[in-house]
């Protein structure tokens, strides 16, 4: 069994391949845990409450400002529609 050295020591080159990627990711999720740590302790968000106003209908945008969008919107479709006539 000539092959029985070449098989071993394949084995032995994909354990430490594997062994070294599970370090290499290991550290990285430790590091990156870290760091949002860090970040999350000098650069706290703000409260939710003092930012934004709040509305009657939460999830929407005031109704000036949706006309105002669809203003916009309806410009724009009206000058691709004229720029790209077929």
């Amino acid at each position: 069994m000539p092959d029985s050295p070449l098989i071993s020591e394949g084995l032995s080159l994909m354990a430490l391949g594997m062994g070294f990627v599970f370090v290499f990711l290991t550290v990285l999720v430790i590091t990156t845990t870290l760091m949002s740590k860090a970040l999350g302790r000098f650069f706290p968000e703000p409260a939710p409450g003092a930012a934004a106003p709040a509305n009657t209908h939460p999830g929407r945008a005031a109704p000036s400002r949706d006309d105002e969008l669809m203003a916009v919107l309806s410009a724009a479709v009206h000058r691709y529609r004229r720029e790209h006539r077929r």
